[in-house]
């Protein structure tokens, strides 16, 4: 008996194809349409602060609810030490642990230790903050701030670095918990997109006497760079962006006294979280927002930097050809 010949599929005519076109579209502009007005209600909020201050309220270190005076410098300068402090310890050590995971790992512990490094990822923040305050604090004063305030604290300039009360709370440990908290988010982008190297690429590097790290830098870098990136730029994101964490450790101090690493200070987000509930209507509400506008522009700077970057990558790489 011959088997019935088999039911074809109708297709699509142009109608569902429009549709689908629309909603398309629909989304894209619906996402555009929310970027715009989150912008303009933070600028519509913060305009009494952006009106009295202008741009020198990003120079002012003067924040000072019961005189309404009102300055950004300490919130953004603790926002970007910390970010680069973070990026500076977890960019590398999450290249290491793609390049371990991707290249040098036996099989049989590339799985478990990958997934106990994305399962960091889902630790919630406020633990890594209170983790970071009764844990790790302590262990930072007694075994790092301490011993290089003894060993440089007479040493100028480089003394300065280790000042202050050594309880290990400030703009370092911020750092340091952001950076672990960041590391699996980059050290996953960064491991799928070294294993989306074609292996034929790496196995002719591999076969012309390349060793492991001329592979990585010649052959996986060059390939992968747009998604190296685009994880790296995805952990500044989430660093910049972290609340809970960082209020646990950074101190919310809103002076700047020093350029210490162990100095007490305070960032956008953390100032937010402590003060918008208890902020009142007027100018001290405008300048929370006035805050959370430059968060948002300090976000698109990176951005629109990272965009560069691959641009110029991309130009150099047509040049060589």
């Amino acid at each position: 008996m011959t088997k019935p010949p088999p039911m074809k599929v109708a297709r699509s005519g142009p109608l569902a194809d429009r549709i689908f076109g629309w909603v398309a579209k629909g989304a894209a502009v619906f996402t555009l349409a929310i970027l715009v007005a989150i912008l303009t209600s933070l600028a519509i909020s913060a305009w009494p602060a952006i009106n009295k201050y202008g741009l020198g309220f990003l120079t002012s270190s003067t924040w000072d609810p019961v005189q309404e005076d009102f300055g950004g410098l300490v919130m953004i300068y603790g926002t970007l030490m910390t970010s680069f402090i973070a990026l500076l310890i977890a960019v590398p050590v999450s290249f290491g642990i793609a390049l371990f995971l991707t290249e040098l790992s036996p099989a049989w512990l590339k799985r478990p230790l990958g997934t106990a490094i994305e399962l960091l990822a889902a630790v919630p923040s406020i633990v890594y903050g209170m983790w970071g305050l009764l844990v790790f604090s302590p262990v930072l004063s007694t075994y790092v701030q301490q011993p290089m305030q003894a060993l440089f604290g007479h040493v100028p300039y480089l003394g300065a670095l280790f000042s202050g009360p050594p309880v290990g709370i400030g703009i370092l440990s911020a750092g340091i918990i952001l950076a672990i908290m960041i590391i699996p988010f980059i050290a996953a982008v960064m491991r799928d997109v070294f294993e989306v190297t074609p292996t034929l690429l790496k196995e002719s590097a591999y076969g012309l006497g390349a060793t492991t790290w001329e592979v990585v830098s010649k052959v996986v870098l060059p390939y992968t760079k747009a998604g190296v990136i685009g994880g790296i730029m995805l952990g500044l994101g989430r660093a910049i962006g972290e609340t809970m964490a960082v209020t646990f450790v950074i101190g919310n101090f809103n002076q700047l006294d020093s350029l210490s690493l162990f100095q007490a200070a305070n960032s956008i987000t953390s100032a937010l979280a402590n003060e918008f509930a208890e902020a009142g209507e007027g100018l001290h509400q405008a300048a929370l927002m006035y805050l959370g506008l430059v968060l948002f522009f300090i976000t698109f700077v990176v951005l629109t930097l990272s965009k560069l970057l691959l641009s110029r990558l991309k130009k150099n790489e047509g040049a060589k050809t």
